[in-house]
């Protein structure tokens, strides 16, 4: 989870943006480029998601979810909703309207990757059990998002699940890959990124500058408006993981001088690198910047921290808050 908010506060900054705008801007991006970096909505819906699970466990119900997006968000009177993607956005218009889960995810964004940015306390309440982590986010999914997106949601849970017990890179990717389909998008920009990776990583004259074109070219549809693409953002995170071997720093900057949807692509290389080495591999100088949400996207979720997160979705923690 801390790994997650990390790789959302360096992302932000570059959100949108081709590599070559990055390097005009900044060079390479090597850490925070703000002098008061924070959050955006992912970090913020990551929270939302892990007080749902924390409160009804592997209970957990569509209806529930549902519900939850009334009291937290689509029913309160807190004006134009702010900082959020497409598929937010279409799912409270639909919520708002009076439509229910599955036909609140009917909006023309229900594949991006909006379930994928808020997918990692799943992994971290699953540990080690990544089908649960994916039949869960699926719940969660079913009032927001459809297909593709909920491909690229199951597959950061399950990815994390993993990560959390796992000790290599290998593991993790193939948890991912197994609990979507196989002629999937998201599948196949998943292993085209990685491959892409690892190819790179058996390369000697290549320079990270190359690594990071390579597994871009590998997923990215030239041309194409939208960033927020899942089967793109999930493959690019994917990418950045396996290129860096599950260095943290490695992995979360990799995915930020990619561009394209940064803070989501770094939010998720983060919370995967985060779960497979731990805390204690984040830079301190990074982990020092991230305090309690600003409720900048979701007004109540504005006061959680991350690590309060975490502890509720720790397996003992978890269970009480279940029960």
């Amino acid at each position: 989870m801390l790994g997650l908010a990390v790789g959302d506060a360096l992302g932000a900054p570059a959100e949108n943006m081709k590599p070559s705008q990055i390097r005009r801007r900044w060079g390479r991006i090597e850490g925070y480029v703000e002098d008061d970096p924070a959050g955006t909505d992912d970090t913020e819906y990551a929270i939302f998601s892990g007080l749902l699970l924390a409160a009804h466990g592997s209970t957990l119900t569509v209806a529930h979810v549902e519900a939850a997006w009334h009291q937290w968000i689509a029913d309160r009177d807190e004006g134009p909703f702010r900082g959020a993607g497409f598929s937010e956005r279409g799912t409270l218009e639909n919520l708002r309207r009076g439509l229910a889960a599955p036909i609140s995810a009917q909006h023309r964004h229900a594949w991006s990757d909006g379930l994928a940015m808020r997918a990692a306390p799943f992994g971290v309440f699953a540990a080690g059990r990544p089908a649960e982590a994916a039949r869960l986010v699926a719940i969660d999914g079913t009032v927001s998002h459809d297909g593709e997106g909920i491909y690229g949601g199951q597959a950061v849970a399950a990815g994390v699940a993993t990560a959390m017990v796992a000790r290599s890179t290998d593991a993790v990717i193939a948890a991912a890959l197994s609990v979507v389909p196989e002629d999937s998008w998201t599948a196949r920009s998943l292993r085209r990124a990685v491959g892409a990776a690892q190819r790179s990583r058996h390369d000697p004259g290549i320079t990270q500058l190359g690594t990071e074109r390579a597994v871009r070219s590998a997923v990215v549809v030239g041309g194409y408006p939208w960033t927020d693409l899942a089967p793109e953002a999930v493959g690019l995170a994917f990418g950045a993981f396996a290129a860096a071997r599950g260095d943290f720093t490695g992995s979360v900057l990799t995915a930020v001088n990619m561009g394209r949807d940064a803070d989501t692509t770094a939010a998720v290389a983060g919370a995967l690198a985060g779960a497979l080495a731990g805390a204690a591999a984040i830079p301190e100088s990074w982990t020092a910047a991230i305090g309690p949400a600003r409720g900048s996207c979701l007004p109540s979720m504005a006061g959680y921290h991350v690590l309060d997160i975490a502890d509720l979705l720790a397996p003992a923690g978890a269970g009480a808050a279940a029960g």
